[in-house]
């Protein structure tokens, strides 16, 4: 087995492995979605409200207070 060869089996079994990967990321936010728990037309307003002024898409919420 040449170079070459081996070359192309791992580009099919990357392109197939980042295909899928995809995929499943697609369907995944699909799901979160339906039940809820991610609403995606929310933050398809960034492109029209991107002003400093603007409301914010989610509330913050700080992990830590600032000392």
């Amino acid at each position: 087995m040449d170079i070459d060869t081996l070359r192309g089996f791992a580009y099919a079994f990357f392109t197939v492995l980042f295909t899928l990967f995809l995929y499943f990321y697609i369907i995944s936010m699909y799901v979160k979605d339906k039940k809820g728990i991610t609403d995606y037309e929310r933050y398809s307003q960034l492109a029209l409200q991107d002003e400093l002024t603007d409301a914010p898409i989610e509330p913050r919420h700080l992990s830590h207070k600032k000392g």
